[in-house]
């Protein structure tokens, strides 16, 4: 990848960025189940206890959700770890490529970029 604006290079990148979006949002969600499981063993009040058992229940329906959509679409493959290490071996190297993109011309004239002239 030497050219960042050549739009060839973008194919695939929505697709990328919907998978490691998806893959967020299921690490948030297994921190918000360990967090509301942590919650429920220090409350005392019968009333807070069953609230936070209910956020916890849509918590684990709502991974459930998450993982099921990744598997669908083929990001996610938590039973064939050989297909998994393909996806987060090419996910890491895309990460290289990308970091290894002269995203800052040696240019730094941003004269023109402000509505007024500096004086």
């Amino acid at each position: 990848m030497n050219d960042y604006l050549d739009p060839l290079n973008a194919v695939g990148m929505p697709e990328q960025v919907d998978s490691a979006i998806a893959l967020d949002l299921l690490i948030t969600t297994k921190e918000a189940v360990r967090n509301y499981s942590i919650a429920l063993t220090e409350a005392t009040s019968p009333e807070v206890r069953t609230t936070i058992r209910n956020q916890m229940e849509a918590a684990i329906d709502f991974q459930e959700e998450v993982t099921n959509l990744m598997m669908e679409k083929q990001w996610f493959h938590p039973y064939d770890l050989s297909k998994q290490q393909l996806i987060d071996l090419q996910a890491a190297q895309t990460a290289v490529d990308i970091a290894g993109l002269n995203l800052f011309p040696d240019n730094h004239n941003r004269k023109g970029l402000f509505p007024t002239p500096p004086k």
